[in-house]
């Protein structure tokens, strides 16, 4: 059986970008970037994610929490 992870955006700890501490501040830039490119760390655990970027869009797989997609 497989399940989902949900969780709300407020118990995600880390920036999805940088990967550095989400509260600390500071993101705009990645908040920016985010815009135009897939995330690059869990925002769960802060792992580094298995990106693939293709012309319909991109996914990124975290060993942990499994996979989104864009």
């Amino acid at each position: 059986m497989v399940t989902e992870l949900v969780e709300p955006a407020a118990a995600r700890h880390w920036c999805d970008r940088c990967g550095e501490p989400a509260d600390a501040g500071g993101h705009e830039a990645c908040a920016a970037a985010r815009a135009l490119e897939p995330p690059r760390y869990c925002a769960h655990c802060r792992r580094r994610m298995k990106v693939q970027v293709v012309p319909t869009g991109w996914s990124a797989v975290c060993v942990e929490h499994g996979e989104i997609r864009g």
